[in-house]
């Protein structure tokens, strides 16, 4: 009778997580095209915040950067920048006003420090990414 009762309630489980996979699947493939990538909505450097424009300035001169981890390697996990071997992503903090810790604003840059091949900004936190256009 245990074995017969537990059976059940595994399946159901299994029914309930296949389900939920079934539901939000659709939903976590929107997520990953969203209207801010980078192919489809580019900044201009002109249009970043000033706080943006000065951490571009920053990377442009090679430094130095206010926050230990500004130029450190960012690892795309999300996969929203163009696939590129570990280490060719670096990323910086945009400082934000009012806020204590370094925020959810960043500048990740491809290639080689002060002449980047690319750029991208994100104002939350790795969701979204726009290209810097000069």
């Amino acid at each position: 009778m245990f074995k017969a009762v537990a059976n059940r309630a595994y399946k159901s489980i299994v029914a309930c997580v296949l389900g939920a996979a079934v539901v939000f699947a659709p939903v976590a493939a929107c997520a990953r095209q969203a209207p801010d990538t980078p192919a489809s909505s580019p900044i201009a450097q002109a249009d970043l915040p000033p706080q943006g424009r000065a951490t571009y300035a920053l990377i442009r001169e090679g430094g130095p950067f206010p926050y230990d981890k500004d130029g450190s390697v960012f690892g795309n996990r999300e996969r929203l920048l163009p696939p590129k071997k570990r280490g060719y992503y670096r990323e910086y903090t945009v400082r934000t006003p009012g806020v204590a810790h370094r925020g959810a604003r960043r500048i990740v840059c491809g290639g080689a420090m002060r002449t980047p091949d690319a750029c991208y900004y994100t104002s939350d936190h790795y969701a979204s990414f726009r290209e810097i256009r000069q």
